[in-house]
């Protein structure tokens, strides 16, 4: 009786588990702001053996419950209709400066013609961490930093830095290097620059939005801290082709330098934005599409827009192989691979300066290209595009 009594009490509580356990993969991997065109996706939001429903106060506000009786989440559900943008897929220069100082090395000094340690490092400072004052005074560039230093009168300085976005002091016990200037032992950097690919513009409010993913030092493989940045016009002029285990690359050149295309304001997990000041550097050719958010999105076909030689932007094939769920913005949203014949043989799939390229399906712009797999240069990431207009500030 007892077994009988335990065999039906496990059938009865597994489907629950295993219910619960969904639910709660399900849950951790929503957002807390959901964004569709259409009301009758949003019933499809909840995981399955689940509710959702509005609360009826508050304007957007939904809540997920339990077996439609255990409240579990609430969230926003921002419907919005007929949004379009105009496609990019047109090759950028992107030029920034940094706010501050990035210390991207340590270097050894001389002190009475012996190597010695970094004094930097040995203080703890770290790579990565980004100088923004010595003894209260604002370090803006390299060169900054550089005249300070060799000005200084005393061995020790007070140095403030950023850290993982947090402040803090650090106390620096400068060397001089043989007896003659003072020297901290740091490698440093202040600006960056590089081709890329824009994913759209808004002409009502002319903000734009690139890359699909931060700009990110090439030695600290940190976010840069952009205080000054310039879109600029660029022309692909050649292209290295990608293979396993080597990225490829498109080569471009920066176009009237004097006179930026745009400024950019922004530089996130999503890309960089800004606002366009020069429209006519845009291919105006190109007619806006609608917005396609995740609901709306399907493995299987789409095209991609970018622009791989002196052609300008084209259309080119790709498959969506799958959609991974998000609860915040990230740059690896889906996994895509290039199928077109053409592009293959040009470029080997997805190479560097491709990325922001934008991803089309069913005649709506769904997100952009942004990095591609080391060892499968036909295969890498897209984001979403609902992660960019957020960062863009199109929609809230």
């Amino acid at each position: 009786m007892k077994k009988k009594l335990l065999c039906t009490t496990s059938l009865i509580i597994t489907p629950i588990l295993i219910l619960v356990l969904i639910t709660t993969i399900s849950i951790n991997n929503l957002p807390n702001k959901i964004y569709t065109r259409n009301e009758k996706t949003v019933q499809s939001i909840a995981p399955i053996g689940n509710t959702i429903n509005k609360i009826s106060d508050k304007e957007n506000k939904y809540q997920i419950k339990f077996l439609g009786m255990i409240p579990l989440k609430s969230l926003e559900v921002q419907k919005i209709k007929d949004l379009e943008v105009y496609p990019g897929g047109n090759p950028i220069g992107v030029r920034v400066n940094s706010e501050g100082v990035l210390i991207v090395g340590y270097s050894d000094i001389e002190v009475n013609n012996k190597k010695e340690e970094s004094p930097g490092k040995l203080c703890g400072l770290e790579i990565g961490d980004i100088i923004l004052k010595v003894n209260g005074m604002d370090m803006e560039n390299s060169i900054d930093l550089l005249k300070t230093i060799k000005a200084c009168e005393q061995e020790d300085i007070k140095v403030d830095i950023l850290r993982n976005g947090e402040n803090c002091t650090k106390i620096i016990h400068l060397k001089k290097e043989n007896d003659k200037d003072y020297k901290i032992g740091l490698w440093i950097r202040d600006s960056t620059a590089g081709v890329g690919t824009m994913t759209f513009f808004d002409d009502n409010t002319k903000k734009f939005g690139a890359l699909g993913h931060p700009i990110t030092d090439c030695d600290t493989n940190e976010p840069f801290l952009i205080k000054k940045g310039d879109v600029l016009e660029s022309s692909i002029i050649s292209v290295r082709k990608g293979e396993k285990g080597s990225p490829g690359e498109l080569r471009g050149i920066f176009i009237n330098e004097q006179t930026p295309t745009g400024d950019i304001q922004k530089n996130t997990q999503s890309g960089i934005f800004g606002e366009i000041k020069n429209v006519e550097a845009l291919n105006k050719k190109i007619k806006p599409l609608k917005v396609g958010f995740r609901d709306e999105i399907s493995i299987g076909k789409a095209k991609i827009i970018t622009t791989i030689d002196e052609s300008g932007p084209q259309e080119f094939d790709i498959e969506i192989e799958k959609l991974l769920n998000q609860s915040t913005a990230g740059s690896k949203s889906m996994v895509i691979k290039i199928t077109d014949p053409k592009l293959l043989e040009k470029t080997g799939g997805i190479v560097q300066g491709m990325s922001g390229s934008p991803i089309i399906q069913n005649n709506k712009i769904i997100g952009a290209v942004t990095h591609v797999l080391i060892n499968k240069p036909d295969t890498g990431y897209g984001i979403y595009i609902e992660w960019m207009l957020q960062d863009a500030g199109i929609i809230k």
